[in-house]
């Protein structure tokens, strides 16, 4: 039988140990204290299942160094086989009464129901000694049980083995315990075990802290079964088997570990007389059905119930609350409460409502989840038929594939464009480069990026001129009063376009004082040119990128402004005003002075290369006016390149005429002053000039007869208003005044009538 074999498996033990070894050494680190450990494997005063001989467990220690290094101690480990064999084959699991003291395992994360089973991870050096102890002995068994409510931080170092996985730190159960305080047995191998701790030396080193306090623990626990049990380098992970509901006896040992006496919980059942089990059942099919429930909508429950019912088997009302509270996902309190419940109508009842409230979840969590669903299949629907639209599309011929429309974009472009022979042959290599790569790649952009400019560009396109000298000379005599400098030079140069029958680029700057009119000649001389007219300023200019644009190679690479001139333009010949050109700066970016030295240079100027096209680009059809105060401040090279035309500053009479020509109608229209609101006499303008504006230009001039004018405003909208207020008040009187006049003609009519009406009787 059973027992006989293990009678004979204890005696063959017994004897073997008798001829090993009497002692054994281990080196531990200690990190503060060396401990004397006192095991006794023989039967203690409390209990009376056997008679074993007592084996003694001796820790020798090194002297202290320092009080924070730490010193190794040698362990002296003696171990008798001589338990009685009989004590081994008397105790029985399911005889709870007769089992000797089991060690108290804290759980922290939730109770343990019996026949569920439950991983956990313990990185407590003593209770996991103390767990390696019991797993190896006869009777693996220990008492689970769940801290209150406020006590589960102190039971660090035990935790769930999913939440341990993690990564989530455990702190120690054992409060400055160490790694051989926990050597001691559990007290269920081979017959009762008590383990003492002492002070190695008169008291002189303190005793491990307790793990916890039995007060701190709830009485009503589970004793499980260790059914396997894993050695990690952080500690042990283990798998307990609920077995019994126990409660919680007197300690025997309370350091390093607990040690106690448990006794059996019994289910209490109702009086079949007072209608307890039916009650019970009709609970039970209910808690079934809210089951059935949760698992159609949460497969999770599903795997976890199938588990289960693997291992055990649900027939009696008890079983069936206690597994259906271990599939919720509860307050631990509250799974304590069903636990701790030994009435079963009373349990399950507990359970039910558990369940029920798990179903509530369970319901909501998959609302969710059907909102999310039905999101995102309505997004792939429509994506799904947005491609099916565009192959339909494609094979119809109704719409081309995105890269294909770009391709045929381009191609549009140029056709009727005269682009020079390198230009066409970086933008054929171009066009065959961007049919190869992939949409979504950085290259693509890029590419196509630079296929936009080189496209767009003007080539071969210029505006046309009219070289009527009647024409530009009336033009630019209607907007500018004087300059007959610059005026003679515009006239010349049409002169000259006209006999050779095409005009080329000049390079012409105008150098005066501020107000003379330099930047708005620029607008005239276009006009009367018949071109298309662009401006920039480089007053403070630092970067040459700005001038000879950047290279492909940098994100958010562009040409520089005179290649976005042509664009904006839409002409190879535009007139480009480039304005400020004293006032350059220097920085280290570059000299963008020294690269203006080949835009502006008429011999150049043909083959220009920007930075980012890298293709060269004809300037040399372009007019380019340069504006600027002082001409010593332009470099030396610069003003070699370029035709000087001073312009100096007007006379009294010459302001008097633009004033009046110019200045007070612009001025006049811009406030919204009709004709003959407001006259200035020669006398005033001829005060306001030689007393106010005094300068060479005409700016000053400009702001005081605007301000004049803004005064006439102000009058003429004052008197209008009050005009409109004297009207609206006498249309008031005069109403007033006329309602009455018909009510006296009423009453005057009704006493005429009645006084005929007397004479006639």
């Amino acid at each position: 039988t059973f027992d006989d074999m293990s009678g004979l498996l204890g005696r063959a033990s017994g004897l073997l140990s008798r001829q090993l070894p009497r002692t054994s050494l281990h080196r531990v680190p200690q990190p503060h204290s060396a401990l004397r450990l006192l095991c006794s494997s023989g039967s203690s005063s409390s209990d009376g299942d056997g008679d074993g001989k007592d084996g003694d467990v001796t820790a020798k220690h090194g002297e202290l160094t320092s009080a924070d290094e730490p010193v190794e101690a040698t362990v002296v480990v003696t171990s008798e086989a001589e338990s009685s064999e009989s004590s081994l084959m008397s105790i029985d699991p399911s005889n709870i009464s007769a089992l000797p003291p089991v060690l108290v395992f804290p759980f922290p994360t939730r109770p343990l129901f019996p026949g569920v089973y439950q991983p956990a991870e313990v990185t407590n050096d003593a209770l996991a000694k103390a767990l390696l102890t019991v797993k190896a002995s006869q009777l693996p068994y220990i008492g689970v049980f769940l801290p209150k409510e406020g006590h589960e931080e102190v039971s660090g170092g035990v935790g769930d083995l999913d939440a341990s996985d993690d990564g989530a730190e455990v702190a120690e159960v054992i409060a400055g315990g160490t790694g051989d305080g926990g050597g001691g047995g559990s007290g269920v191998g081979g017959g009762s075990e008590e383990t003492a701790v002492s002070g190695a030396a008169d008291g002189a080193l303190a005793p491990p802290a307790p793990l916890l306090d039995v007060a701190s623990l709830h009485e009503v626990g589970t004793l499980a079964q260790v059914t396997r049990l894993t050695q990690t380098p952080r500690g042990v992970q283990l798998l307990l088997l609920g077995h019994k509901r126990v409660r919680l006896g007197r300690p025997v040992q309370t350091s390093p570990v607990i040690l106690a006496r448990v006794e059996e919980a019994a289910d209490e059942l109702d009086d079949a007389a007072g209608g307890g089990p039916s009650l019970s059942k009709a609970y039970a099919m209910e808690v079934m059905q809210t089951i059935k429930e949760i698992l159609k909508l949460n497969p999770f429950f599903k795997e976890q119930m199938q588990m289960i019912l693997e291992r055990s088997e649900i027939h009696e009302a008890g079983k069936l609350a206690d597994f259906g509270a271990a599939l919720t996902t509860a307050d631990a309190q509250e799974l304590q409460e069903v636990l701790a419940t030994l009435n079963v109508t009373a349990r399950i009842e507990k359970t039910l409502l558990l369940l029920k409230k798990e179903l509530e979840l369970s319901r909501l969590q998959s609302q969710i989840s059907k909102q999310v669903e039905d999101k995102i299949s309505a997004n792939q629907r429509r994506y799904m038929l947005m491609e099916q639209l565009k192959q339909i599309k494609k094979e119809l011929g109704l719409e081309r594939d995105d890269k294909d429309a770009l391709l045929q974009k381009f191609a549009d472009r140029i056709k009727e464009l005269n682009v020079p022979e390198e230009a066409s042959k970086v933008i054929d290599e171009e066009m065959a480069k961007i049919g190869t790569l992939e949409s979504a790649s950085s290259e693509f952009n890029v590419t196509r990026n630079y296929l936009d400019w080189l496209t767009s560009l003007p080539w071969g396109i210029h505006s046309e001129e009219n070289f009527e000298l009647s024409r530009a000379e009336k033009i630019l005599a209607e907007e500018h009063y004087g300059l007959e400098d610059v005026k003679e030079r515009i006239l010349e140069f049409i002169a000259v376009g006209a006999l050779v029958g095409s005009t080329q680029g000049k390079i012409i700057c105008f150098v005066g004082p501020p107000g003379v009119g330099k930047t708005s000649i620029g607008k005239s001389i276009a006009r009367a040119l018949g071109r298309e007219f662009y401006r920039f300023s480089v007053g403070g200019l630092t970067d040459v990128a700005e001038i000879k644009g950047h290279r492909r190679t940098y994100v958010g690479a562009m040409p520089g402004k005179l290649i976005q001139c042509l664009k904006a333009t839409g002409a190879a010949n535009p007139v480009v005003l480039i304005d400020e050109i004293d006032k350059l700066g220097r920085g280290y970016q570059g000299d963008p002075a020294s690269a203006l030295l080949e835009v502006l240079d008429p011999s150049q100027n043909a083959s220009f290369m920007d930075h980012y096209l890298d293709t060269p680009v004809d300037l040399s059809k372009i007019l380019f006016l340069c504006t600027a105060n002082d001409s010593g401040t332009i470099p030396g090279p610069l003003l070699d390149r370029m035709e000087v035309v001073r312009l100096s500053g007007y006379i009294l009479d010459e302001k008097m005429q633009i004033a009046n020509q110019y200045l007070i109608p612009a001025a006049k229209k811009q406030m919204g002053l009709e004709e003959g609101t407001m006259q200035l006499p020669d006398d005033a303008i001829a005060s306001l000039i030689r007393w106010y504006c005094r300068e060479a230009g005409v700016r000053n001039l400009q702001k005081h007869v605007e301000r004049i004018c803004r005064k006439v405003a102000l009058k003429v909208v004052q008197a209008s208003q009050a005009a409109e207020a004297q009207a609206a008040e006498a249309a008031e009187e005069a109403g007033a005044t006329g309602s009455a006049a018909p009510e006296g003609a009423a009453e005057g009519a009704a006493e005429g009538a009645a006084g005929e009406e007397a004479a006639g009787e």
